[in-house]
């Protein structure tokens, strides 16, 4: 019997849409692991999973990939170690610049860039893995651990990070994003959301770091007006790292021991962490410090919703100017949550306790034209909090299939 010539188009068509066969291609550590993993992140198709055996893959130069639907996968991140250690170029470790792209199970070491970069790959997973600075805190580390930018849809989940000299977990200039029960710790930045919206952090331990949580919005960047982020159910403890970011760098003025800071971005909930011993403050909100020429930029904090959260120690050694008679006036520690004074609308603590407002009149006159003041916080009738949609629920299924 003859098929029909309708039917045998029809099949050639869906055969030819279909994707290949997912495959496995396996990279052993060992001799000559330079050019195979890069020779196998190249020939990968969608739905192929690069796998990485066991042990130390000792690297001179930067790996990229730019495959859609990739899993480059390895054995734990105490287990499959990219060491970049010889690392001859300047560059990240990994740039992934492909979308659907799942990235779990190994680590990252000593790279004279960022650690994991990716850019412009949207509903990307980062899940289990390390990046790490082996020596401790300095200024030549790398300036990112796990960076993804320009992206719609951001998933880091379960990773650890150490020893970066800007963020340990960076999300910048993107959308619908979680990150949740990560560990970071010794860099400058713990968790940074930078003119970014729809961002959940939640569940992470962020510690020894300079500045815990960071949620700040820049001028002059290609992706402006970055809000509508939850910051909850977080553990930021003893972030008391010396600042030991590049000077220039907009996080080299973020004071030691910082919990949680926002910085001129507009709706942020911080609800229900606890946060412990950061000895500037537990949480601090401020305007952008800085001159700019960006007509569409608001380097005010608004919308900025402080509720629920479990503060203990912390504010006794504020590094501000004028910071330790700032302390001795209020009986040895700031109170937990202090304000620059700048602009018209405060913090909402929806609850009730006080605050402390600097009383900067503006960006020009600094910590100079300060008059600190104890405001008392009053709880609003209603407030209308951010409601972020955070990653897709599908990445979930990558992550923890």
């Amino acid at each position: 019997m003859r098929m029909p010539a309708l039917l045998i188009a029809a099949a050639t068509a869906l055969a030819l849409a279909a994707p290949a066969y997912a495959k496995t291609i396996a990279v052993a550590a060992g001799e000559g692991a330079q050019s195979r993993l890069q020779e196998a992140l190249i020939v990968a198709v969608p739905g192929d999973v690069v796998q990485l055996g066991a042990g130390r893959f000792l690297l001179t130069d930067g790996l990229s990939l730019d495959v859609k639907g990739v899993t480059v996968r390895g054995a734990g991140m105490d287990a499959t170690v990219l060491d970049f250690s010889g690392q001859k170029g300047a560059g990240e470790g990994l740039l992934v610049t492909s979308d659907e792209v799942t990235l779990r199970d190994f680590a990252v070491e000593n790279t004279k860039g960022d650690g994991i970069k990716s850019k412009g790959a949207d509903n990307i997973v980062y899940y289990r893995l390390r990046v790490a600075w082996t020596g401790g805190p300095k200024e030549t580390n790398g300036a990112y651990g796990i960076y993804p930018v320009s992206s719609t849809g951001v998933l880091v989940d379960g990773c650890k990070v150490s020893g970066a000299s800007d963020a340990g977990i960076y999300v910048g200039q993107s959308k619908a994003i979680t990150v949740r029960y990560n560990y970071v710790e010794q860099s400058v930045a713990g968790i940074e959301i930078e003119n970014s919206r729809d961002a959940l952090v939640t569940g992470n331990l962020v510690t020894r770091n300079t500045g815990g949580i960071l949620v700040f919005d820049l001028p002059n960047l290609p992706v402006m007006g970055g809000g509508n982020t939850i910051i909850e159910g977080n553990l930021v403890v003893g972030n008391d790292t010396p600042n030991f970011a590049p000077k220039g760098n907009i996080v080299a003025g973020v004071p030691r021991g910082t919990g949680v800071m926002v910085m001129a971005n507009d709706g942020v909930w911080v609800k229900d962490n606890r946060i412990a011993d950061n000895p500037t403050a537990q949480v601090l909100v401020v305007a952008y410090p800085q001159p700019f020429t960006d007509k569409t930029y608001n380097p005010l904090p608004r919308n900025v919703i402080i509720q629920g959260n479990r503060f203990s120690g912390g504010g006794n050694e504020p590094q501000l100017p004028g910071g330790k008679q700032l302390a001795a006036a209020f009986g040895g520690k700031l109170p937990d949550i202090v304000w620059d004074g700048q602009g018209k609308q405060a913090p909402i603590l929806n609850e009730p306790g006080a605050y402390l407002s600097l009383g900067i009149p503006g960006s020009d006159v600094g910590m100079a034209g300060a008059r600190p003041a104890l405001i008392k916080a009053v709880p609003p009738v209603s407030i209308n909090p951010p409601m972020p949609s955070g990653a897709p629920a599908a990445l979930d299924a990558r992550a923890r299939p």
